[in-house]
């Protein structure tokens, strides 16, 4: 869920194209020809579902694509969006489940278009994306089986990312001032105002301050990575690989929006994937165990690190709520996707701060250390 390239508030930059100019852009840049196109939902891109003529030239096994059209102020930095794209296609040769580009008519990985022909027209970044199936976790009921995957997966993306990701665009992901990395909670002082005044205003002050107290001065201890950095429950499908009703095996079939990738630390990312795992959960508190197992089965954080992962969770909480009730400000067409989170988002972290750090610490690692004596097959 990018929101911008750093702190600055965000501008108004959200493409708007309609279905014909965008089957329009498909053939020009592309060379295919759309059969059929639909609007899919997204915070400040713009996507497309679209399927193209049989014999119109596509990969062989795929008529099927995402267009994506990045947001103005996120395309004047192509370097950014290569390494992106390159991550996708090094984690796809890896055996990860992720898209890889169709290329353009002059062989590139991405071009740059105008919006419309009209004066002062905005520039867009376009990708079409191979089309990955799956159901979003977010349409699931999941289960500890799929939760602890999710996990054993974000360890897996970072540490391949982060030992053997070597193209040379890698540089571009020291992305220090961008607002959805995890070290950047305390940027959130600038767009509290976004709440109004209200009893989540003094939580999020709560947050921003232990953060700045007990995570900033604790960064330089954590094992450092590339984090995927987005891998919330509409990021990641899965599809069910048994017959069983009562109690479904899923394995995840598809990681979606790279656009937030940049270097943090390992923590960060078994953070926010407890965070959004939480968010559709009728017992939210108990996710974080089996998130965590999965992610230590790969790679066990230490102590530093496991002392934080409370303030960390919390902090993409308020990130996450903070920044979409500023963006909804802007976009107020957009709002309901925009607030996904915040439907049940609020009252998980109220809660998470009502029981208490010492409780909910003591819950996770316990599920967590579980495994360690029964660990999934």
């Amino acid at each position: 869920m990018s929101s911008g390239n750093d702190c600055r508030p965000q501008t108004l930059t959200k493409p708007a194209l309609g279905e014909k100019e965008a089957a329009d852009l498909v053939d020009r840049v592309f060379g295919l020809k759309v059969s059929w196109i639909r609007s899919l939902p997204s915070y400040d891109d713009q996507n497309f579902h679209v399927r193209v003529s049989a014999d119109s030239g596509a990969a062989e096994g795929a008529d099927e694509y995402v267009l994506k059209i990045t947001n103005s102020e996120d395309s004047r930095e192509p370097d950014l969006i290569e390494a992106q794209t390159q991550a996708m296609m090094f984690l796809s040769a890896e055996g990860f489940p992720s898209a890889t580009p169709y290329l353009t008519k002059d062989g590139n990985i991405m071009s740059l278009e105008s919006g419309d022909t009209r004066p002062g027209n905005k520039k867009y970044m376009v990708r079409l994306l191979t089309y990955l199936p799956g159901t979003p976790v977010a349409n699931i009921a999941t289960n500890a089986q799929i939760l602890y995957e999710i996990g054993r997966l974000a360890a897996s993306l970072d540490k391949v990312l982060s030992e053997k990701f070597h193209h040379p665009s890698v540089k571009n992901l020291h992305r220090d001032q961008f607002i959805w990395n995890l070290a950047n909670v305390p940027l959130l002082d600038q767009y509290i105002y976004a709440l109004g005044q209200n009893k989540y205003c003094a939580v999020v002050e709560q947050v921003i301050e232990q953060f700045k107290g007990k995570v900033i001065p604790k960064l330089s201890s954590f094992r450092a990575c590339i984090n995927h950095g987005d891998l919330n429950d509409h990021n990641i499908l899965v599809d069910s690989s048994s017959a069983s009703l009562e109690n479904p095996q899923y394995r995840v079939s598809g990681i979606l929006d790279f656009s937030d990738m940049s270097y943090g630390y390992y923590v960060f990312e078994v953070a926010i994937a407890i965070m959004y795992m939480m968010i559709e959960s009728p017992d939210p508190l108990s996710v974080g165990g089996h998130v965590l197992a999965g992610f230590e089965s790969v790679v066990p954080l230490t102590a530093e690190e496991r002392g934080a992962l409370f303030l960390l969770v919390s902090g993409r909480f308020a990130q996450s709520l903070v920044i979409a009730a500023h963006t909804a400000l802007l976009y107020p067409e957009n709002k309901e996707y925009l607030t996904i989170t915040a439907k049940t988002g609020w009252k998980h972290l109220m809660t998470m701060f009502e029981v208490g750090q010492e409780a909910v610490e003591k819950m996770w690692f316990e599920t967590a250390q579980e495994y360690t004596h029964h660990a999934p097959a």
